[in-house]
């Protein structure tokens, strides 16, 4: 089954993160958490943990995020984590990887598991898409 939709992120909060042992790379690393809105086949919100590695003035960088996702997919309620990640020199997505979290649907998303993607349209419109099975 396949459903997609818009987002819009409503909240961004860098979090503090002292790793240790620390370690100086040529990108400084952070973590936020996010919430997002869905619209579409795939409607709801999400909690998100945010971590990468980017560079703000060129742009340049990759990023890991883990989403908590309750509301409706393809017009069944429910909640399930799903991952992804990308790359970016500064106006591309490289490198994605887009994966539901086994054994993490609930309700009448219970047994999910695939896959989507992520895209933003030239006009900035951020775009999902889920590619999936149930039970």
């Amino acid at each position: 089954m396949r459903a997609a939709g818009t987002f819009a992120v409503t909240s961004f909060v860098p979090a503090e993160l002292a790793v240790e042992p620390g370690v100086s790379t040529g990108l400084p690393v952070g973590v936020a958490t996010m919430e997002k809105r869905f619209e579409g086949e795939v409607a709801g919100r999400s909690a998100t943990v945010f971590t990468s590695a980017f560079d703000q003035a060129s742009g340049v960088g990759t990023y890991v995020a883990m989403e908590s996702f309750e509301g409706t997919l393809g017009g069944r309620e429910g909640s399930f984590n799903f991952v992804h990640s990308a790359s970016t020199s500064g106006s591309d997505r490289a490198d994605e990887f887009f994966a539901v979290v086994p054994g993490s649907g609930t309700g009448g998303l219970a047994g999910i598991s695939g896959g989507g993607g992520i895209s933003v349209d030239a006009d900035g419109t951020h775009r999902i898409w889920f590619e999936y099975r149930l039970g």
